[in-house]
């Protein structure tokens, strides 16, 4: 797992890796200066002893600090930095700390997502899990309920009545939320629009459908 709270160096030498092959790579290199690592803590319990004589600091992350949020955002695929950082921002102003992503599907922090989020990288845990089914059941086990937003016009369900304590899984443009992910929703749901048929205008942008559903809940419970 992987997150960011770490704020970017004004010094080019510094880089963060992320990722587990790539960190044991970089840990390897004699000619890199290593100055902290964090982990999970399944990571810690099975990390070589060797690693702590190979950097001065590890740290680790601890999945209960996300089990403080009674809203959390999934994104499922969701690859855009422009609407990755979008997302950051309504949530950093809809009382929402955590975005979780997976690992293989997602984009590393950018230069492009943090302007997009206007400052609220600094706020936003940004979570990289290995399998995002594997969360939900874990949410799930801690009294979380989980919608999924799907814009399939069949969805008969447009009530956007929103639990205290949820999760708010939403796919990428165009393909959604993939059929794995919705299996594990509790409630699937969409946002009630009027579609422009003359300009075939049919659905939201993701980061728009976040802050829609973000200010639903924050309506009702802030």
């Amino acid at each position: 797992m992987k997150t960011n709270r770490q704020k970017r160096s004004n010094y080019k030498a510094f880089a963060e890796i992320f990722g587990t092959h790539a960190v044991y790579a970089a840990l390897q290199n004699t000619n890199r200066i290593h100055q902290k690592l964090f982990v999970s803590q399944n990571q810690r319990e099975n990390l070589d002893k060797n690693i702590g004589k190979l950097v001065p600091e590890i740290n680790e992350l601890h999945s209960k600090e996300m089990l403080k949020s009674d809203i959390i955002v999934m994104l499922d695929q969701v690859t855009d930095p422009h609407n990755i950082g979008s997302i950051m921002r309504s949530c950093s102003l809809f009382n929402c700390n955590s975005i979780i992503v997976s690992n293989d599907n997602a984009p590393d922090i950018t230069a492009t997502m943090a302007k997009a989020a206007s400052g609220a990288l600094e706020v936003i845990n940004y979570i990289s899990v290995v399998n995002l089914s594997r969360a939900i059941i874990q949410f799930k086990k801690n009294n979380y309920w989980i919608y999924g937003l799907d814009s399939n016009e069949k969805m008969k369900n447009k009530n956007l009545d929103l639990p205290s304590r949820c999760v708010l899984v939403f796919g990428s443009e165009g393909k959604g939320l993939r059929n794995l992910t919705k299996k594990e929703c509790d409630e699937l749901v969409s946002i009630p629009i009027k579609k422009n048929d003359d300009y075939n205008i049919d659905s939201l942008n993701v980061a728009n459908a976040c802050s829609i559903t973000l200010y639903e809940h924050f309506k009702n419970f802030n």
